[in-house]
């Protein structure tokens, strides 16, 4: 069999016009893992309110982060795949869960290059629904309309793995070296608390109630909100973090139900009404700087960082396209090529 990679990524408007910013928005929103509600509810909610409001202040918040080349989460993702097609020597095609290029097209590209085995690699460290699951459902569903004699290995979460945490560990203490800062945030993206269940595979292990996720239970391996945990505390223990000196919280919550807490701008807030004065934050749910980054984060959160007393704001880049990165994804997909396990 002929081997090929398909790295995927979230995903990004073609353009910050606002007709590419809705039609960006609908895909992913009415996604059934992203909103998990009947679909006439999530019809009435996407179709009927969000986008008749949200894409004009949404491309808006693009406009403030985009590149001259383009979207920096997609010209980020083909920074990685030109390095990493580079040091391997089978064929590496990019996709995005949501806009351009699609998944479709990256089996296709794979296709067309006698690709018949495919090593599914979601970009996403933490496994959740509404990234690497809804990843997986789609390029299943392509694969058996498409593409019947293709044969899908998927990359499992690499929250915990050695490599991933030296690399994160790294380049936080890289960018952090002769900073003086206070604390420490671990920010993640958001997820509504019925997905934390919904991904129980136990159907009994996940209360969200401050001991589950330290509770060692076979849910662990579909947890998001453990694996979020887990990875800032090999982080921190790489580091040498002292207890108290680093903190987890979570953010880009939407709607009105309860979403995994503390939320990240609260957090922010509060730290600079009890008088802290220098933050530093990263965002190891993203393996590539994106809107949720570079805008939600460097900028909406040094801002009230600031509005609240808070004088230095220290944001930690996503991984991107570093070489210590690219060197660890090359060598996964060498393992895999070659028969060697990836080990999580």
């Amino acid at each position: 069999m002929s081997k090929g990679v398909l790295l995927v990524n979230l995903g990004s408007p073609d353009s910050t016009d606002p007709k590419d910013v809705k039609r960006y928005l609908g895909e992913f929103l009415m996604d059934e893992r992203v909103i998990d509600v009947p679909y006439w509810a999530r019809t009435l909610l996407v179709k009927g309110i969000v986008l008749n409001t949200r894409p004009k202040k949404s491309a808006e918040a693009y406009k403030k982060i985009w590149w001259e080349e383009g979207s920096p989460l997609i010209v980020l993702s083909e920074r990685l795949q030109a390095k990493i097609d580079s040091l391997t020597s089978i064929p590496i095609a990019l996709s995005m869960r949501y806009g351009n290029p699609d998944i479709l097209s990256g089996l296709q590209e794979l296709n067309d290059k006698g690709v018949d085995e495919v090593l599914l690699f979601p970009l996403y460290p933490q496994f959740a629904m509404a990234t690497t699951e809804t990843i997986l459902v789609l390029a299943e569903e392509l694969r058996q309309k498409h593409f019947p004699d293709m044969k899908f290995t998927t990359v499992p979460p690499f929250y915990n793995h050695p490599d991933y945490i030296r690399v994160l560990a790294e380049s936080i203490s890289e960018r952090l070296e002769g900073v003086d800062f206070q604390h420490l945030l671990f920010s993640y993206h958001g997820v509504p608390e019925r997905h934390i269940r919904k991904s129980d595979v136990t159907k009994s292990h996940c209360k969200i109630d401050g001991t589950c996720c330290q509770s060692p239970s076979v849910a662990h391996q579909f947890c998001y909100r453990h694996q979020c945990f887990e990875t800032t505390r090999l982080v921190a223990e790489y580091l040498g973090l002292k207890e108290n000196t680093y903190s987890v919280s979570f953010q880009s919550r939407l709607g009105f139900d309860p979403w995994l807490q503390p939320y990240t701008d609260r957090t922010i807030e509060r730290f600079g009404k009890q008088g802290m004065k220098k933050l530093a934050i990263v965002t190891p749910a993203f393996v590539s700087d994106c809107l949720e980054t570079l805008e939600e984060i460097a900028m909406e959160g040094e801002e009230i960082f600031h509005e609240v007393g808070g004088k230095e704001f220290t944001v930690v880049p996503c991984l991107n396209d570093r070489q210590d990165w690219v060197n660890v994804l090359s060598r996964w997909i060498d393992e895999w090529a070659f028969k060697k396990p990836v080990k999580a």
